[in-house]
């Protein structure tokens, strides 16, 4: 059970090495090649060379990939949330829409655009109910 147990993590440790020497932007094709070729062909001394020679900026590079996803993901979020919120003057047409098709009373324009002006309508985050459709 223990030497299925390392042989398991050796693999584990192999393929994430593997990983590395292809995400290392600091190393050349011809240094990329250097490493694998150790790493493939004498497997167990290629495993252990590269974790003492390159093990702790191992940790750096993938920190660093983490980090960098995390904030490609945040600024899609952002991107992704400010597109989908309609803008004051989008919602200020869309009510002058209705009104002059007669689908609302210009009380009920006159509430709503007070509403999207002061920031409390749907561009803010509170909902107003919409009135029944008069057709």
């Amino acid at each position: 059970m223990l030497w299925f147990f390392l042989g398991i993590m050796w693999l584990f440790l192999l393929f994430k090495i593997v990983f590395d020497i292809f995400r290392d932007d600091t190393l050349g094709g011809w240094g990329k090649t250097g490493w694998l070729a150790f790493v493939i062909l004498l497997p167990f001394l290629g495993v252990f060379v590269y974790v003492l020679a390159r093990g702790k900026d191992m940790g750096r590079r993938e920190i660093e990939r983490v980090i960098e996803q995390r904030r490609a993901f945040d600024a899609y979020v952002r991107d992704a949330a400010e597109g989908a919120r309609p803008s004051s003057a989008d919602e200020l047409a869309k009510l002058s829409e209705l009104r002059s098709h007669g689908d609302i009373t210009p009380e009920e324009f006159q509430k709503a655009k007070e509403l999207v002006l002061t920031g409390s309508g749907p561009s803010g985050g509170t909902t107003t109910a919409t009135p029944p459709d008069s057709r």
